[in-house]
């Protein structure tokens, strides 16, 4: 997706994404452990691509996918891909 290439305030807005302190998820295993609760913990993979990005995104055909009846055509993005600056943020959004 070339993400290197995204300006912020151009091609993307805000792209934080939460993440636990190490302290809070000590306190978290802590009180589980003293109330004898189990934990369960999952994997979600290839995250980054269940999240919905609301800013317009177009890409290129990568080399040696090119469409070779319309070499110059890009486009449009729906989800989020890897690389983009927002993808992070789009999964956050979609598991809120």
């Amino acid at each position: 997706a070339q993400g290197y290439t995204q300006e912020e305030g151009i091609n993307y807005e805000e792209v934080f994404a939460p993440v636990a302190r190490i302290k809070d998820v000590r306190l978290f295993l802590d009180y589980v452990s003293f109330m004898g609760f189990t934990v369960y913990q999952i994997d979600v993979k290839s995250a980054f691509l269940y999240g919905t990005i609301d800013e317009e995104v177009y890409v290129m055909q990568p080399p040696g996918f090119q469409d070779l009846e319309f070499p110059t055509r890009v486009y449009k993005v729906e989800k989020a891909i890897y690389g983009l600056h927002q993808a992070p943020r789009a999964w956050y959004g979609t598991l809120s």
